[in-house]
């Protein structure tokens, strides 16, 4: 299939399906070359309803669920973008069409130098690409976000994360294990508050050296 009528038919009958109605955000997965940031293995299915393995046990989330995150992040062309977890670089490019600027960090140095190839070949040039290991999040940093995004779920909710948000940043996290977890949405409201808001359920592996709960004895 042509890959611009993909991602037009991706768009009609995955996304919008998926309570997804931000033109900015459609417009988007409409234009950015999805197919460009997929394994070779995998092209094929680039515009599937479907995960796809990226190596070291992450996966490329579904269309749905990646047009659906930028939706709720609600980002703003002057908005500065964290994005943990680099992995193919699809959505990094999708945050640098809606961003002003986006830092994006992996733990994975393979990853991290295949998306900088993609990016550089799509055009894509207020991206900052870093190989650090953010598991348990930024804490003392003094560095802040209007937005923050981890790609990699949570098995132990942590707040490593929220103070390295603007008043008024958004955070969005997927939280919890295997069969089911849950997408939630912060929102720095003071310096001292965050609000918090369950948005719907998913499932993707755990974010590298996230901290994990205790396993259970008998």
């Amino acid at each position: 299939m042509d890959p611009k009528q993909a991602r037009i038919s991706m768009v009609e009958q995955q996304i919008r399906t998926w309570l997804v109605s931000d033109e900015r955000v459609l417009e988007v997965m409409e234009s950015v070359p999805r197919e460009r940031f997929v394994p070779p293995a995998h092209r094929s299915l680039a515009y599937a309803d479907l995960s796809l393995p990226l190596g070291h046990g992450q996966v490329m989330e579904e269309p749905k669920i990646a047009a659906r995150m930028l939706q709720e992040l609600d980002i703003g062309p002057l908005d500065q973008v964290l994005e943990v977890g680099t992995g193919s670089g699809y959505l990094t490019a999708c945050l640098a069409r809606l961003g002003r600027r986006v830092d994006s960090a992996d733990i994975q140095g393979d990853f991290i130098a295949a998306a900088n190839d993609r990016l550089a070949a799509s055009g894509v040039s207020n991206v900052a690409l870093a190989c650090k290991d953010l598991g348990r999040g930024l804490p003392g940093s003094e560095q802040r976000h209007d937005v923050i995004l981890v790609t990699g779920s949570l098995p132990l909710y942590h707040e490593g994360f929220h103070r390295a948000l603007t008043i008024g940043g958004r955070l969005l996290l997927i939280i919890g294990t295997e069969p089911v977890m849950e997408a939630v949405l912060f929102t720095r409201v003071d310096v001292d508050r965050w609000v918090r808001r369950s948005l719907f359920e998913t499932s993707l592996p755990a974010l590298a050296n996230a901290p994990v709960p205790p396993a259970f004895r008998f």
